[in-house]
């Protein structure tokens, strides 16, 4: 799982227009007009390896959330807020128009530009659901039996091999043989056979392993069969499950290779099988109904109990935020000393960051490619910067850094924007820091009734820009594994998230922006812990947040006459914690530039 060992996506050497030209001649072969090619793969995940990310081998767009329509005579690329930059940056527009998924939605743009035409799609790689969101009258979706880009893609990377390895219970809190009688126990109480378990984190979590088959999410990738008697049948090739891992693994858990699949579907004939719609690419529900199975709508049994941590997982997430927290002073340190200079340059800083989150004990590669943006790279919301888009951080802007780092014991994502001086900030520039910060103290302060969702939540970082006529187009915060992945559900603080009621033990990111195309971008991000909230007056059960991010936030760009007496309170004390806990950690240099960046407002 050395994040030396994780794959890089590559982009094949035929040009935009021949890759286009060689899937439109796979359609004709296959009998339809058109074809719908999403970012995800076979396990629906936003996170692919190269032998998935078929997206940008034939758009050219790297974005981590996207959709293509290709049409004979015209070809789409969607994607969200968080892209919309980016994707015009990176793909050709004499074959491709860029839309907002939001805005201009697939279906839309169907129902006008493909009326009568027949459009495949493989049914691996579109969940129910998704394929529901895309019908519209007069428009023919055809599932097909062979995915014809994957024919136009001659030279495509072989699927990834890595091993699957045990996750120690020191670690993971509670014995796979635990996590599965409890799982097996909601099957059986709902009357259902079994549950498919589409989504490798949910394999991952139940059968407590890991792996390294993408970049940045320690994954073994494979889909499982949970049964009520709490047997797993799991799916994945054999030779990735070592015999330490067999033993692991048990006598309850039975390792086969993915062509089984299908007869394992067929022998829950008659059975009720649940299937969580969302989470499952549609294949399972077509095979399954074919098989004689009755489908059983669900939440997958696991994806709830992955994101409620247990005390273990908690613990853990509180240390490794602790030590990541070092290699962040000592990055901050750095980065105020040089940054004036204007000799750094957006790769050589995220590279500095990267080597001394190396130096953190239990570290095992990044939880996502640094966003490392200065000026106006900062404005695009997932920026990933490359040895082309490369450019010098220059004295007196803004500068965005958001990173994280996967632990054995925990996950961890920040965010800081700093301003890289000598000069002082702009006034303008300080009253949207500020803003943001507002918004991020607001909801990293709320008191909430249970039953409170991350979609009833959203609105309270935004107040302070809404105030000023000002806002941000993406959510303000995403579910956080436990050395899983760094985006996990199914909560969210976004107002087009599922409304889930947040619970104790589930880990966020409070993370409001701001961002002037083709100037700066502004993000503070920490992540949260869901945590019991003590109010003596409660009539009800009320919750609250733990911050586990400890680094400072650049005194530079925060005015203080914009925040509240409460928000200087808090501000004031989260400093002072990040302080005490962080200063012994490093070096006397850092300790030193640390006492004057938590100095007290």
């Amino acid at each position: 799982m050395d994040a030396s060992n994780f794959g890089v996506t590559r982009i094949t050497a035929l040009s935009p227009t021949e890759r286009l030209a060689a899937l439109r001649a796979r359609l004709a072969e296959a009998g339809v007009q058109g074809f719908i090619i999403p970012r995800s793969d076979e396990y629906l995940g936003e996170y692919v390896p190269p032998s998935g990310d078929r997206l940008a081998w034939l758009t050219g767009f790297t974005g981590s959330a996207g959709m293509a329509i290709v049409l004979p005579d015209r070809a789409a690329v969607f994607t969200d807020g968080r892209y919309t930059l980016q994707v015009r940056e990176q793909t050709d527009p004499a074959l491709w128009e860029c839309r907002h998924i939001t805005d201009e939605p697939a279906s839309a743009w169907l129902k006008a530009h493909a009326q009568d035409l027949a459009i495949g799609y493989d049914p691996w790689l579109q969940s129910v659901p998704a394929i529901e969101r895309l019908t519209v009258p007069g428009v023919h979706l055809v599932p097909l039996a062979a995915n014809p880009l994957d024919a136009a893609w001659t030279d495509r990377p072989a699927p990834p091999m890595a091993q699957a390895v045990p996750h120690p219970l020191a670690h993971a809190g509670k014995s796979s043989t635990d996590k599965r009688a409890d799982a097996a126990a909601a099957l059986r109480e709902a009357g259902e056979a079994a549950a498919v378990l589409a989504d490798p984190h949910s394999a991952a979590w139940l059968l407590n392993i890991r792996g390294g088959d993408l970049a940045h999410t320690p994954l073994a990738l494979g889909v499982a069969l949970l049964h009520a008697d709490a047997r797993v049948e799991l799916f994945m090739a054999p030779e990735k499950v070592g015999a330490d891992t067999r033993v692991h693994l048990g006598n309850q858990v039975v390792v086969r290779p993915r062509e089984e699949l299908p007869r394992a579907l067929d022998a829950l004939r008659g059975k009720r099988v649940r299937i969580d719609g969302e989470a499952t690419p549609a294949w399972f529900s077509h095979w399954l109904r074919e098989a004689g199975a009755e489908l059983s709508p669900g939440e997958d049994p696991c994806r709830l109990p992955r994101a409620c941590k247990n005390a273990t997982e908690r613990d853990g997430a509180r240390a490794a935020h602790r030590r990541d927290a070092a290699a962040m002073a000592r990055f901050l340190c750095w980065f105020a000393a040089e940054a004036p200079k204007g000799g750094l340059t957006e790769m050589s800083a995220a590279a500095q960051l990267l080597a001394f989150r190396r130096e953190v004990a239990l570290f095992r590669g990044e939880s996502f490619p640094a966003i490392s943006g200065a000026g106006e790279h900062g404005a695009i919301v997932h920026y990933r910067v490359t040895p082309e888009t490369d450019r010098r951080i220059a004295p007196d802007e803004v500068y965005l850094i958001d990173s994280g780092g996967q632990f054995l014991d925990g996950t961890t994502d920040i965010t800081r924007t700093l301003w890289t001086g000598p000069g002082s900030a702009p006034a303008v520039i300080k009253d949207r820091v500020t803003r943001v910060l507002k918004g991020h103290v607001a909801l990293a302060t709320a008191r909430f009734p249970a039953g409170v969702a991350g979609p009833h939540l959203d609105a309270l970082a935004r107040r302070p820009l809404w105030d000023a006529g000002l806002d941000f187009d993406h959510g303000t915060g995403h579910g956080v594994g436990s050395f899983l992945s760094v985006h996990e559900g199914p909560v969210a603080f976004s107002r087009a998230a599922k409304v889930v009621p947040l619970r104790e033990g589930m880990i966020l990111s409070d993370e409001p922006g701001f961002y002037a195309a083709g100037e700066y971008g502004i993000r503070l991000e920490n992540l949260v812990l869901v945590v019991p909230a003590e109010l003596p007056l409660a009539n009800r059960p009320f919750l609250a947040f733990e911050t586990l991010t400890l680094a400072p936030f650049d005194r530079a760009l925060i005015d203080p006459e914009l925040l509240t007496e409460a928000e200087r309170g808090w501000l004031n004390a989260y400093h002072a914690r990040v302080l005490a806990e962080v200063a012994p950690q490093v070096d006397a240099p850092t300790a030193t530039w640390l006492r004057a960046a938590c100095a007290p407002l």
